[in-house]
């Protein structure tokens, strides 16, 4: 009966065209924020698109726990990356602008055990154009990295009602649906304030591209930028000043090949690299940027360390190669002196998994919901369920339709396929299904 009935959830969790309505309602909203618009003029339309979402919860029996931007000591704490905090200062109404919603189905005062959370983002990152369904596929920015799975999450839930009546009664849902995940964010501003208000369940899902896989773990980020602070030349006279491109262009590739050997089990990626744009000058100043990935505190010291010792050998290696030529004489001499390293973005906590026993919920999700866990081979990346690290008597799962890369997340051409929103949908449908059950032993 139990098998029969999590097929019957399966099958009516098929989004209803209200809900492709809504979707693509959702993807004409603009909700890129100033991180990724740079400041732009186009309005951030987070708002409208909190109000579209709310308004189809609501016909579930869902109510509006809040709907309202983060208060302004969000950005005081401490892991704030740097480039929120210098976008907020530079942007008037940059959080008035980003607001999060907090939707519950069932009654206020159930317990965490009781609970399942859902956290999705409506925030996108740069790049719109008009969105579009051919019966098959949405296009459209967001249609997988979020909006699409935020959509087939409400099918999942509506389905989920109509299956058991304890989910709403005796089993309550709590759905985030944050701004402040895009643009480097790292939900400083949106998840982690809902999250350390208590705003979570005994089972929390993330909803992010996994290919219909749960992943219990997410990668953090920190951010080094490796700035040159010397002095400018003309290029007639290139040996009177600090060539700050040939410096840094020589710490990129130096390390590009040494750095991720020693930052074990963490993933560098040398990113940016900016000095100048004029070809008759030589700039004296410049800045390179690096991103490193990584599952746990422990892993994130070891890699920073690695940062400095490798950055120390490729200063002393330019010293060594480029001391006799004329025009890079001077740079060769203060190398150390004019080059520092500043942290844009540290000490963000890393979920590697549950607190405690999570052997209950990978028995619901591996054996009442057929699902299938992303192996511990294959990388994490980092998302928002970083916040759950160290919260008790939890247990977080990543989980979404699509893939970050195939979907073509944060590029030009972003889709979603209907039949896997549809399949996405049936799976929160089980998910919820599942644990109504399992918290039920007289109906297991």
């Amino acid at each position: 009966m139990a098998e029969q009935t999590l097929t019957v959830t399966a099958r009516h969790a098929a989004l209803t065209p209200a809900d492709r309505d809504l979707l693509l309602c959702l993807l004409a909203t603009p909700t890129a924020g100033p991180l990724e618009t740079g400041g732009a003029t186009e309005p951030v339309r987070l708002w409208d698109a909190g109000h579209q979402y709310a308004a189809a919860a609501r016909e579930l029996g869902m109510t509006v726990v809040r709907h309202a931007a983060p208060s302004g000591d969000v950005l005081a704490r401490d892991g704030v990356p740097a480039s929120v905090r210098e976008c907020a200062e530079a942007t008037p109404g940059f959080l008035d602008c980003q607001p999060s919603l907090l939707l519950r189905l069932g009654p206020a005062g159930l317990p965490r055990r009781d609970t399942v959370m859902f956290n999705v983002h409506l925030d996108t990152v740069a790049g719109w154009w008009p969105p579009a369904f051919d019966g098959a596929r949405f296009s459209g920015r967001g249609a997988i990295d979020a909006k699409g799975p935020a959509v087939a999450l409400l099918a999942g839930i509506r389905a989920a009602c109509a299956a058991d009546d304890a989910i709403g009664s005796r089993v309550g849902v709590l759905v985030q649906a944050v701004a402040g995940e895009e643009g480097g964010a790292m939900g400083t501003f949106g998840t982690r304030p809902l999250v350390q208000e208590g705003h979570v369940g005994r089972l929390n899902v993330f909803c992010e591209p996994t290919g219909h896989r749960f992943l219990p773990r997410t990668t953090a980020a920190m951010t080094a930028c490796v700035e040159v602070h010397g002095d400018d030349a003309i290029d007639d006279r290139p040996e009177a000043g600090h060539n700050a491109t040939a410096l840094l262009g020589h710490l990129a590739h130096h390390l590009a090949v040494a750095l991720p050997a020693r930052a074990h089990g963490a993933r560098v990626c040398v990113a940016g690299l900016h000095t100048g744009d004029r070809h008759n000058k030589v700039y004296g100043t410049g800045r390179l940027l690096l991103n490193i990935a990584y599952p746990d505190p422990g892993c994130a010291r070891t890699a920073e360390a690695a940062l400095h010792r490798t950055l120390a050998e490729g200063l002393a290696a330019f010293r060594a190669g480029a001391h006799h030529l004329p025009a890079l004489a001077r740079t060769a001499r203060d190398a150390s002196a004019i080059t520092s390293v500043r942290w844009l973005k540290r000490g963000l906590p890393a979920l590697n998994g549950p607190t405690g026993d999570g052997s209950w919920a990978e028995k619901l999700l591996e054996r009442d919901c057929g699902l299938t866990r992303w192996p511990d081979r294959e990388p994490a990346f980092t998302c928002d369920a970083l916040w759950m690290a160290g919260v008790p008597d939890t247990y977080t799962a990543v989980l979404g339709p699509g893939a970050l890369d195939t979907n073509r997340a944060h590029a030009d051409g972003e889709y979603a396929d209907l039949a896997e929103l549809d399949r996405y949908a049936g799976e929160v449908a089980r998910l919820l299904v599942a644990f109504a059950r399992r918290t039920d032993p007289s109906r297991s």
